[in-house]
């Protein structure tokens, strides 16, 4: 088994093969188009996924991800293009035939079987040696820390273990890719996040490349070393998650990713500094920002910002760029933080963010209150797109 490599971090140890030109990818989606009869489901889609990697495809139903997966796991063959595995060209290859194993929501436990055979149903069909389906069912066992449920049937473990059996009957046969279709989402939020640190721990563990089909942003945004988010066929931008939070390269990526205030305007009186002025509503002063890319006066733009990166008080701030005044119109209490729904003069809404690190009855800020809100000139980003 490979040494594991961690999915994120900094530093040396930081696994980024997408960065290193010389990496080879493991697997090669080349110009991949999918059509069902006139409707495009992948519409000429090139990306590489390298060995190691966690990789999330995110999106709203219908834009694709289940239909790039199902090409992977030979359950569709593209329209148009080619998929490479390990440099060879996967179309002809049938889904038996393929280093590919697929998890499904569902699970699909022989419920007549045990944990144990249910791990090494595969392994059996394969007429592997008796003394080896043992050994590698054992190893899988302890991989998911159900040695102790061997025995049972799915119907006499929880939820949260029927999709622990299923991962290690999904990588008994130690397959180059595993693809995980929805794999948590029958479980209940707490569990959900739980197993989400277990599904990285045993891809770190095992070595093998993950990719997992998911419409849930906050379980993308924990797994992932890298997400595509995907609209109508299209990955509209594959990063890290940080980045993708972070420095979106659309306003579609901001919106879908997240909590944001998004605030549209036309792009004016460029600085030395590269900073630029975005007049959005007349009376409100020009909201200062700082832009990705070259924005050319007049560009009609969005300025988008975490609600969490706006800072909010009743006292008039100084030295910032960026200050409006308004009143509390809502506020929604999240327990570790509440979000201030903040109405200005002119009726726009923006939402700020505290964390909640004094007790309810000595918070200072609540409905009906005249307030200030300001950010930084780095807080938020421009996008043109």
């Amino acid at each position: 088994m490979s040494d594991p490599a961690p999915a994120t971090g900094t530093g040396p140890s930081e696994f980024a093969p997408w960065k290193d030109p010389d990496a080879q990818p493991l697997i090669q989606f080349r110009n991949v188009t999918k059509r069902f009869g006139d409707f495009t489901a992948i519409d000429d889609l090139t990306v590489d996924i390298y060995a190691r990697e966690f990789f999330a495809l995110l999106g709203p139903s219908g834009c694709g991800k289940t239909t790039l997966m199902r090409m992977l796991g030979g359950f569709e063959t593209p329209t148009e293009g080619t998929i490479l595995l390990d440099g060879q060209d996967i179309g002809p290859v049938p889904p038996n035939r393929r280093a590919v194993n697929m998890m499904f929501q569902s699970y699909a436990l022989f419920p007549h079987l045990t944990v144990r055979e249910n791990i090494a149903f595969g392994l059996k069909r394969d007429k592997l040696p008796k003394d080896r389906i043992d050994a590698r069912v054992e190893e899988m066992l302890r991989l998911v820390q159900l040695q102790k449920f061997a025995s049972r049937k799915p119907h006499q473990i929880s939820g949260g273990q029927r999709q622990r059996v299923a991962l290690a009957r999904s990588l008994a046969k130690a397959p180059k890719l595993l693809l995980l279709d929805e794999p948590l989402g029958a479980l209940d939020k707490k569990l959900r996040t739980e197993t989400q640190f277990e599904l990285m721990e045993i891809q770190e563990k095992t070595g093998t490349t993950f990719v997992i089909v998911t419409h849930d942003q906050e379980e993308a945004m924990t797994v992932a070393s890298r997400i595509a988010v995907m609209d109508h066929g299209r990955m509209v931008q594959v990063d890290t998650p940080d980045r993708i939070y972070e420095t979106p390269n659309t306003t579609y990526v901001a919106d879908f990713i997240g909590d944001v205030n998004l605030i549209e305007g036309n792009a004016a009186a460029h600085h030395e500094d590269g900073k630029v002025e975005i007049h959005w509503r007349e009376g409100e002063p020009p909201i200062v920002g700082t832009p990705m890319g070259e924005v050319p006066d007049g560009t009609r733009c969005t300025f988008a910002i975490r609600p969490e990166k706006v800072a909010i008080s009743k006292d008039h701030p100084e030295g910032s760029s960026n200050i409006v005044h308004g009143k509390v119109l809502d506020i929604a209490y999240l327990g570790n933080m509440s979000t201030y729904h903040v109405e200005l003069p002119t009726g726009v809404i923006i939402k700020a963010q505290l964390a909640n690190n004094r007790r309810i009855a000595r918070r200072n800020i609540t409905w009906e209150d005249e307030v200030w809100l300001s950010w930084t000139e780095t807080a938020g980003v421009v996008l043109t797109g």
